[in-house]
């Protein structure tokens, strides 16, 4: 199928199923934990669709390809004379042709794995591409130009779409983020929620040490990361991962058991990046699909049900008292949990974002796509009936146990968050 090199670190081929839709990864290149959500969006984008998929590798080599590129593009003005200078690295040559490229990249500086491939545009009938995260005031034109070859762009953030569009010269969409719903689902077997608050990544130091406080003097099961902060202004809390999908695995695990779930908007604490803008992270995705997740102005197009999200101060010392009156209504939290979980199973799986890329391409639905909708409506049947997985336990810190998992989440500008069930 392809020529590529044997040596460790080169790019390399993965064949999927025959499918007409090529996907490039930069898994082998970037392996902090944010990244493993786009990389769960490739897998079920080949799943449905028996993609082949290219892994972008050599960092180093590629990083200073880049970096002659960048000067000579901006030193002649010209992209042809650039791309001439630049050194090869690692690439893979085709020998098929596609009827869709659908590369998905963590931000915009990974946009230069793309000479991986030299001749992707003349292989492929459609290309169409997803960048996870790009905010306007870090959008390198020297890279964003070279998606002007492309039939379609799809970004993970709202705000940038205009900005995107006009650098590009194509049409360029928001495209939500989402989970594996069928992975991350406590349907249809309940486990015990036997975790009472979860809270990782980013998070508020005041509604932490709350917490700590409750692990300390009731036992609460607070599930929390010890790594430390990281970054310049040590505003981050990342780490490297060694398999993504196992990453993932775990996660669903942790927030199927959990009774709340922390969950921020994006950069939340890095207002100098966010600068007001709300962007939704997929933390409200993955607490959904387990259990729910908060309400904000932005965010109502995406959790439009009733008591989808529930709000919480950003920075609350008195969360046992929140959390308490929420305890207090468990008939309303196994509502919120199933209408959750059905909502996400019918509107949030990346089967519903590879139809929109579809749709938008002009492209039929793969017969792996229509299967998987179906497993996702049968799944939103079951949370529908109330009563159907079993129950969920409650442990010595938190004694009115509900059977789900609830997103606590750091909300608007105005600094709010929501307890999510």
């Amino acid at each position: 199928m392809v020529a590529k090199g044997s040596q460790e670190g080169d790019a390399e081929f993965v064949p999927g199923r025959q499918g007409n839709v090529l996907l490039l990864s930069m898994r082998r290149l970037a392996d902090l934990v944010a990244f493993c959500v786009p990389y769960e969006f490739e897998d079920v984008f080949a799943q449905v669709t028996g993609a082949d998929r290219v892994d972008a590798g050599y960092h180093e080599a590629m990083e200073f390809s880049r970096r002659v590129y960048k000067m000579a593009r901006l030193a002649t003005g010209s992209r042809r004379f650039a791309r001439a200078i630049a050194p090869n690295f690692s690439t893979v040559q085709l020998e098929r042709h596609y009827e869709l490229f659908f590369p998905v990249f963590n931000h915009a500086h990974e946009l230069y794995a793309l000479a991986t491939l030299p001749d992707w545009r003349r292989r492929s009938r459609l290309a169409a591409c997803f960048v996870s995260e790009l905010w306007v005031q870090h959008l390198p034109n020297y890279l964003l130009e070279l998606l002007a070859e492309f039939d379609h762009v799809f970004v993970g953030v709202q705000h940038v779409v205009n900005e995107v569009s006009q650098i590009v010269g194509v049409p360029c969409r928001y495209l939500p983020l989402a989970a594996d719903v069928l992975r991350f689902s406590p349907y249809p077997d309940l486990p015990r929620r036997t975790i009472d608050v979860c809270n990782i990544g980013r998070r508020s130091e005041v509604t932490h040490a709350a917490l700590l406080a409750l692990a300390r003097e009731r036992r609460l099961f607070y599930y929390y990361d010890t790594v430390a902060a990281s970054g310049l202004d040590r505003k981050q809390r990342t780490f490297r991962v060694s398999d993504p999908e196992e990453h993932r695995l775990l996660l669903a695990n942790l927030l199927r058991r959990s009774r709340y779930y922390i969950a921020n908007r994006a950069r939340f604490n890095e207002p100098q990046i966010a600068m007001g803008r709300d962007e939704i992270s997929a933390r409200f995705y993955e607490g959904v699909a387990a259990g729910t997740v908060m309400r904000t102005p932005l965010f109502e197009a995406q959790f439009d049900w009733p008591d989808a999200l529930i709000r919480l101060p950003f920075d609350s010392p008195e969360i046992a008292r929140l959390l308490a009156e929420l305890d207090a209504d468990p008939g309303r939290l196994s509502r919120v949990q199933r209408s959750n979980v059905r909502n996400a199973a019918l509107r949030h799986d990346w089967v519903h974002r590879v139809r929109d890329v579809f749709q938008a391409l002009g492209l039929p639905l793969t017969a792996g796509m229509l299967a998987r909708e179906e497993q996702l409506r049968a799944l939103a049947g079951l949370a529908a009936e109330p009563g159907v997985g079993g129950d969920s336990g409650s442990s010595e810190g938190a004694r009115r146990a509900t059977p789900t998992s609830r997103p606590l989440r750091a909300g608007s500008a105005a600094n709010e968050s929501a307890s999510g069930t």
